[in-house]
């Protein structure tokens, strides 16, 4: 198999890569401030039950999630059977998974606000869900876009554990072909892709990064 034939190949992976990429992060940074906001309860009942889930989301790989989100219904419902559209069950675990440390980035930012910006707000006549709207919420943003950037950048990478469900993106594709023509250069070009896709995804989130920089 040629070089070309091969690059042509694994493009075609890159689109599913692009589809795991996009629908995590279009379900997982709301979710993220769902939990966030649970885990701040001032029910210590909903705070604890969601602390212990985002712990367990946090400690356990990303990779068992996967695999219990995919064959799990299965084995606790045989006649289920095994979701035949893939996408699906790797989408939600990603999105819980990257829900769960996007929470907790939100949480930081949110805690790290001065009491006094909602004492204020009050003053001014804001109700609570008007404070954290229109105040607090656009400045924990500007804070945690580092970190949100992180993580998405981590995410380019994570895709790559799809393979293990056998969902034909960029990483799978190459894997096939490596052992098929026993050879590593699949595996150099999926990595040349995934720099690519990193390049990208690193200058788009630098230029929201200098956008959010209204106070310089």
């Amino acid at each position: 198999m040629t070089l070309s034939t091969m690059i042509l190949k694994m493009s075609e992976g890159l689109g599913n890569t692009c589809a795991i990429f996009f629908l995590t992060l279009l379900f997982s940074l709301p979710l993220g401030m769902i939990f966030a906001l649970l885990r701040m309860s001032k029910s210590k009942a909903v705070s604890s039950v969601m602390r212990f889930i985002i712990s367990v989301l946090r400690g356990t790989p990303l990779m068992l999630q996967l695999l219990a989100v995919t064959y799990g219904p299965h084995y606790l419902f045989p006649d289920m059977g095994v979701a035949r559209n893939k996408l699906i069950p790797v989408v939600i675990a990603f999105a819980i998974n990257y829900a769960a440390y996007l929470a907790e980035i939100y949480r930081g930012g949110i805690e790290s606000m001065p009491v006094g910006q909602y004492e204020a707000a009050g003053v001014l006549g804001y109700t609570k869900v008007q404070t954290f709207m229109r105040i607090i919420l656009p400045q924990v943003v500007k804070r945690i876009m580092p970190s949100i950037t992180n993580e998405v950048v981590t995410l380019v990478k994570d895709t790559s554990i799809a393979f293990c469900v056998s969902y034909e993106e960029l990483f799978t594709i190459g894997k096939q072909i490596a052992n098929s023509q026993t050879s590593f250069m699949p595996f150099l070009i999926a990595g040349v892709f995934y720099f690519l896709f990193n390049g990208i995804v690193d200058v788009v989130m630098g230029r929201i990064e200098k956008r959010m920089d209204y106070y310089q």
